[in-house]
């Protein structure tokens, strides 16, 4: 945004015998909450007619060219840039210690729904559930899949988001690229899981997690196995954001997505979805754009949890109890996954 404001000799062409005592003007970057009045009558007339300006009428005058130029082009940059952007957003607080916001931009497509959680709130509580059953016992597959909603209720959770990466039997590539899942086929967790203190699931690379202790602190870390002193662990595949520096990765691939991050005090919990894969509507984002997203929204520490067409955020009504997906998830529908992370706020029953 640019503004005109007085002295400078070259932004007016003074006409004869005026050259000393007449005021110029000057070309200079203003902030935007200052633009609206940026070109209201600041430049000097010279002697002649009267002309409106912005609704004041004030005498004519002659512009320098190049000045005139530099002005309509700095003009001609900010209206390019705010339309490109189009950015819209909304919130609402649908629990206490619930903060929900979406955010829709065009250049590129992109669509964010975000959850900040207030872990302060003693309402609060962080959960991760398997999807199914164990199937097999003290076999190979752990649980078996699920759509989101379903475990929701079943657990009665109010906010669920996808959790971790999986193996699911019969299935060549279970991480976001196939879409020929069904529920109740036999999985497993690729890292470790936990849910109200039981390891249902241990991995023999670390890997990021989420990990809630039983004193009712936070924290990510790369463990391979749970630590004493945890009750609920999800993990994923790699860090996005360590002391608030984005980790670089070489992968640009656009994908839909899902995140979790925390702030420095360990005190807000922020669930990220990505919507993608849909052109012109959003096309998702790659892991540095991901964890610069996160990096906005406050996070010291972030990471990636399963993406793809498992990307789900959803949210259950407490009027009706009935939940609502908020993305648009790749298949049309919610995909059955092997685990996910819930928030419940409050003692309530299903």
């Amino acid at each position: 945004m640019m503004r005109l404001e007085a002295p400078l000799a070259s932004a007016l062409s003074p006409s004869e015998g005026e050259r000393e005592n007449r005021l110029q003007s000057v070309v200079k970057p203003v902030s935007p909450e200052n633009s609206c009045d940026a070109l209201c009558c600041s430049l000097s007339p010279s002697d002649g007619e009267r002309v409106r300006v912005r609704g004041i009428w004030t005498k004519s005058i002659r512009l320098n060219p190049a000045a005139l130029v530099q002005y309509f082009i700095g003009t001609l940059f900010l209206v390019c840039t705010v339309v490109a952007r189009a950015d819209t957003s909304e919130t609402n607080q649908p629990f206490h210690g619930v903060t929900y916001r979406f955010e829709a931009r065009t250049n590129p497509p992109t669509r964010l729904f975000i959850a900040e959680i207030d872990l302060t709130n003693p309402e609060v509580r962080l959960r991760v559930s398997p999807a199914g059953t164990d199937p097999d016992g003290d076999g190979h597959w752990q649980t078996t899949l699920m759509q989101p909603t379903r475990i929701a209720a079943r657990e009665g959770f109010d906010l669920v988001v996808n959790g971790d990466f999986f193996h699911a039997r019969g299935v060549k590539d279970a991480e976001g690229t196939n879409s020929t899942y069904h529920a109740d086929v036999w999985a497993e967790v690729l890292g470790p899981a936990m849910s109200e203190g039981r390891t249902w699931a241990t991995s023999t690379n670390e890997r990021p997690a989420l990990i809630v202790h039983e004193d009712r602190t936070v924290s990510i870390e790369n463990i391979s196995q749970p630590r004493e002193g945890s009750r609920e662990i999800i993990a994923g595949n790699t860090m996005l954001v360590e002391n608030s520096q984005v980790i670089p990765h070489q992968s640009k691939t656009r994908h839909p997505r899902t995140a979790a991050g925390l702030d420095a005090r360990k005190s807000k919990l922020i669930l990220l979805v990505v919507d993608g894969r849909k052109p012109g509507v959003a096309v998702g984002m790659s892991y540095d754009e991901l964890a610069q997203e996160l990096l906005r929204l406050g996070c010291h520490t972030a990471f990636n949890l399963d993406g793809g067409g498992s990307s789900v955020m959803a949210i259950r009504n407490p009027a009706t109890r009935e939940y609502r997906i908020l993305n648009q998830p790749t298949d049309g529908h919610e995909r059955p996954v092997a685990n996910v992370l819930g928030v419940i706020v409050g003692e309530h029953t299903n």
